[in-house]
């Protein structure tokens, strides 16, 4: 089993109640892989990227997340996915972010509810290029103690003893590449292994390495092995295969590992009985961006039913191909589909939901194949038409599952109890924690936010800065909103803000790093640009920030409007603005210590260190080097809380009742475990409120309580979207 951490002697008996659930957006990341189980029916598990992997609960109609448990960060990515073919409750995850980071396989005999680790020596890649491919882990039907793992690059391993141990095949051609040297850098290694039901003993495994052969066969359970001749050109990769009925191989190739960088693929069928291959890339359009093909499925039922993904055909769309006579002719699908997206209406990103972007999974159902997914970059979409003529109609298939990174969040004093700033989907206003909500921020659409903030005594009032994924002059890196986050308008920072520096590179603004600070009125924004700026008339006009230097994160007072406060971490000080941010000075930081360099926040997704006290004017709290520092005189002089925690990320909320320090919510680590803590007396005393079941591979980037309600906390994680704990039995929502 996954060793569990040993218990904190802090908890407190009132917290150890704390129940933990999900902020409803609704799938949102990236799904590699999807698999059905063969042993039952209505069974099904799904791997992501950075999210662990989730189990279909038909009897609730829901993903069942299967790694919340898990306190190990690089285990959340999955590689791959094998379940058993003859025991529905048996299962293995390959799981391992990266070639620096650990990997293990993991083994459960109850469908995920607890795991054996097994950690191993070759290194995965679950959040790496190449993560579309496969499944490279696969059990023998023959005999089912035996597992094969085509990794990344260090070969073809093979266990006897149901993962428990490992060893390498050293009769495999292909010993692999090894580690890779250059950092984000990775090698497709072996893509797939596959087991043919039908014929003991016989073993495909393929390989999307550079090389003139990329598919091996052994007939003799792995003992011996001979590369398959014929098929096409060495430069097209086999990314993901399957075995039908007939024993016939359906191959989808691409000439790069995805999911990005696919500029061409094909489709190839291969008869190891005949050694015959054939070549049924589905046909192309004259002006098309060809892309590659990935996702391929094969109906149990009849061999001659097959589908198959694209990759990277932008032009017109991504889409998935049927054929009913084994890939003589093909029928085109999003020609004549439809999307329902009401259940995560934020799918709807311009006015249509398309039919999706890396499409790397597949599947159809082996017991229904009406019953049809397919996976994208931003959810999961499931048919149970995918025979019927006529329109085609898809849903998503995303119940239970949140696959999100949060960079953000922020839980302001009226409006909606939250607002959010995601990667990749840009963030939400979450009026009902348990709806998706109907859209992402617009006007602009923004990949990343990285800074969000509301004004204290007029919570109505947000700003936002973010990102493109490309660093390249957007339409505006920053937003306003007038009514707490329901829409937004662009804010126009003058054209010298936004020009590139003199060495070149892209200005602060460009690339979303200058982060946005509203006054306590909502009147006077304060934007971090290389000269700092401010506004008092919603952009029409600017001016320069006096005595603030670059990259010095600004906090506004949430309760006096003429009030702003920096550090200035270079000369070990804390600035004050009384004139509402024109001007800046130097207050006396009576008991800070001199060195203040533990309190820069590095990088545009870097929380502030510094954060006010809603509703109390001059009340802060700063994080230097692990420990809380609080003032309750606008930063003159400050005291240690003497609480014997590291924290990593701090949020103020609601004080308990009869309480007077604001409950505090910190990331951080207390006798060495690593977990969410919360103090009602000002930092002197921490306890544990999440507990053993609740870790989320502790991924966790962001934290918040609520100045509403008190107990509620918000905790933003890296995979596994925000996740909101309450005390049971406290304040009704």
């Amino acid at each position: 089993m996954i060793a569990l951490l040993a218990p904190v002697n802090v908890l407190a008996a009132e917290d150890s109640r704390y129940v933990w659930r999900n902020v409803t957006v609704g799938g949102g990341g990236f799904a590699p892989g999807i698999v059905f189980s063969r042993a039952e029916r209505g069974l099904a598990y799904l791997r992501t990227d950075m999210g662990g992997a989730y189990r279909w609960d038909a009897a609730a109609a829901r993903w069942r997340p299967l790694q919340d448990a898990n306190p190990e960060s690089s285990y959340m990515g999955v590689e791959s996915v094998a379940a058993d073919p003859v025991d529905p409750a048996l299962v293995y995850l390959a799981v391992g972010m990266n070639a620096r980071g650990p990997a293990a396989i993991l083994r459960s005999a109850d469908r995920g509810a607890h795991w054996r680790t097994t950690p191993v020596p070759f290194a995965m890649g679950g959040n790496e290029d190449g993560r579309g491919l496969g499944e490279r882990l696969a059990i023998d039907p023959h005999a089912r103690a035996t597992l094969f793992f085509g990794s990344r690059h260090d070969g073809l391993w093979r266990s006897d003893d149901a993962a428990a141990t490992w060893r390498k095949v050293e009769q495999f051609p292909l010993p692999g590449l090894g580690r890779p040297t250059r950092p984000r850098t990775t090698h497709g290694g072996l893509s797939f292994v596959l087991f043919d039901p039908a014929r003991r003993g016989r073993i495909v495994v393929a390989s999307a390495d550079p090389g003139e052969r990329h598919l091996f066969r052994s007939d003799d359970g792995g003992a011996t092995w001979a590369a398959i001749a014929g098929g096409p050109r060495a430069g097209l990769l086999p990314v993901k295969g399957v075995v039908g009925g007939d024993g016939v191989l359906t191959i989808t190739y691409s000439d790069a590992i995805g999911p990005n960088g696919v500029k061409d693929g094909a489709v190839w069928r291969h008869d190891p009985a005949t050694g015959a291959w054939q070549d049924v890339t589905p046909p192309r359009r004259p002006g098309e961006v060809p892309g590659g093909f990935f996702g391929v499925a094969v109906s149990a039922q009849d061999p001659r039913v097959i589908a198959v993904s694209t990759v990277n055909r932008y032009q017109p769309v991504d889409t998935i191909w049927r054929s009913a006579d084994a890939g003589a002719h093909w029928d085109e699908l999003w020609r004549r589909s439809a999307r329902d997206v009401r259940a995560t209406p934020f799918l709807d990103f311009d006015g249509t939901a398309n039919f999706g972007h890396w499409i790397a999974g597949l599947a159809i159902d082996p017991f229904d194949p009406a019953h049809v997914a397919y996976v994208t970059g931003a959810t999961v979409y499931a048919t149970q038409g995918f025979a019927a003529p006529g329109t085609m109609r898809w849903a998503p298939w995303t119940r239970g599952i949140e696959q999100t990174a949060i960079i953000t969040l922020v839980s302001p004093t009226g409006g909606a109890p939250l607002v959010s700033g995601f990667g990749d989907l840009g963030g939400f206003r979450h009026p009902d924690l348990t709806r998706s909500p109907p859209h992402v921020h617009r006007t602009p659409f923004l990949t990343n936010t990285n800074a969000l903030d509301y004004a204290g005594a007029a919570p109505a009032v947000l700003v936002r800065s973010g990102n493109t994924h490309k660093p390249v002059v957007p339409d505006t890196s920053l937003a306003w909103s007038r009514d707490g986050g329901a829409s937004w308008t662009p804010l126009r920072l003058p054209a010298a803000a936004m020009a590139p520096r003199a060495d070149g590179t892209p200005a602060l603004a460009q690339t979303g790093s200058a982060a946005i600070t509203v006054s306590a009125d909502g009147a006077t924004f304060v934007v971090e640009t290389e000269q700092p700026l401010l506004t008092r008339d919603r952009g029409a006009s600017w001016q320069p920030v006096a005595a603030l230097g670059r990259g010095m994160r600004v906090t506004a007072d949430k309760a006096d409007p003429r009030r702003f406060y920096a550090v200035d971490a270079d000369n070990g000080r804390v600035l004050r603005s009384d004139d509402g941010g024109a001007r800046f000075a130097a207050v006396a930081g009576a008991g800070l210590p001199r060195d203040l360099s533990g309190a820069r926040a590095i990088g545009r997704e870097a929380a502030n260190p510094l954060v006010a006290t809603p509703g109390r004017a001059g009340a802060l709290w700063l994080l230097l080097d692990g420990a809380l520092y609080r003032s309750t005189d606008a930063g003159e002089r400050w005291a240690r809380s003497p609480g014997a925690i590291a924290i990593d990320r701090f949020g103020l909320g609601k004080a308990a009742p009869g309480g007077v320090w604001p409950a505090l919510y910190a990331i951080g680590t207390v006798a060495g475990v690593r977990g969410i803590y919360r103090s009602t007396d000002g930092g002197a005393g921490w306890s544990r409120i999440n507990d053993d079941a609740n870790r989320w591979g502790l991924r966790l980037r962001v934290i918040s309580g609520d100045p509403r309600r008190y107990g509620r906390v918000y905790v933003g994680t890296d995979g596994r979207g925000i996740m909101y704990g309450d005390q049971r039995g406290g304040e009704k929502r």
